[in-house]
């Protein structure tokens, strides 16, 4: 299972908010444990789900630092100003056990 939360939120984005999370099991987007869900930062996130669900390093992904190998983070493809009116939104990537 994969918790996928926003970490930070740089200019506007009209969908998500900081601490915002998504939750996949792969293939499944869990919709109860979701707060939201744009389709510009999942084109991003979808790319890196499955092999993270499955224990890949985030380090040798070049995801995260040496010194952060729980965790990934990932970027929406939206890039802001002055190229557009949104914004980019950070994301964590961390596997979790339940």
């Amino acid at each position: 299972m994969l918790e996928i939360e926003v970490v930070e939120v740089r200019g506007y984005c009209p969908v998500h908010k900081m601490g915002d999370k998504i939750v996949i099991t792969d293939p499944r987007i869990i919709l109860d444990e979701t707060d939201a869900l744009c389709t510009h930062a999942l084109s991003s996130l979808l790319h890196y789900t499955l092999v993270l669900e499955k224990g890949a390093d985030p380090v040798e992904l070049g995801l995260s630092k040496s010194n952060d190998k729980k965790n990934a983070y990932v970027q929406c493809v939206d890039p802001g100003r002055p190229y557009t009116d949104g914004g980019t939104v950070i994301f964590r990537i961390r596997r979790i056990e339940k």
